[in-house]
């Protein structure tokens, strides 16, 4: 069981350490190999550290939290650049996928989506993340038709968007 609550400065090391080994397990064999070799939790505490701290910053960021008061996921949410939200980012620590904290952020997330505005929320996901995608289309998520591809290490990787009407 978990709880979901607004992160702190203190989650930040907790919160690297979720996205880092996220990426390694779910993005082996999508993203070069190399590219998630140099991923670490201290490069990544320190860039979280300074994005964190911006005043002018307009997204939220939530944890889940567990019964021991450990951070066991994390999820970001802001502002689309066209209208709506946008979910820039959800993690689970790698071990607990399939335990319900990947649900629990995400109703979090429309919620604060909805209290901030938002008619809807849209995201982007690996295209070949099949299981992000089940994940996405399971809490009612559909492809939009939209296709971006981002450069890692000179290999091109297509993300499609998906969108929620709130």
């Amino acid at each position: 069981m978990s709880t979901v609550r607004v992160m702190t400065g203190a989650d930040v090391s907790a919160v690297s350490e979720i996205r880092v080994t996220g990426w390694k397990a779910a993005y082996a064999g999508i993203v070069p190999q190399p590219y998630l070799d140099r991923m670490t939790v201290e490069a990544d505490a320190r860039r979280r550290r300074q994005f964190f701290t911006t005043p002018d910053k307009v997204a939220l960021d939530l944890v889940a939290v567990d019964t021991a008061g450990s951070v066991v996921g994390w999820a970001c949410l802001g502002p689309a650049p066209t209208t709506g939200g946008e979910l820039y980012t959800l993690y689970v620590r790698p071990s607990l996928i399939g335990s319900g904290i990947g649900r629990a952020l995400l109703q979090d997330v429309h919620a604060n989506a909805r209290a901030r505005g938002f008619d809807s929320v849209l995201l982007w996901v690996f295209a070949d993340n099949t299981r992000a995608r089940r994940f996405y289309e399971r809490a009612g998520y559909v492809a939009d038709g939209g296709v971006q591809a981002d450069d890692y290490d000179g290999v091109s990787v297509t993300e499609v968007r998906y969108r929620l009407a709130l």
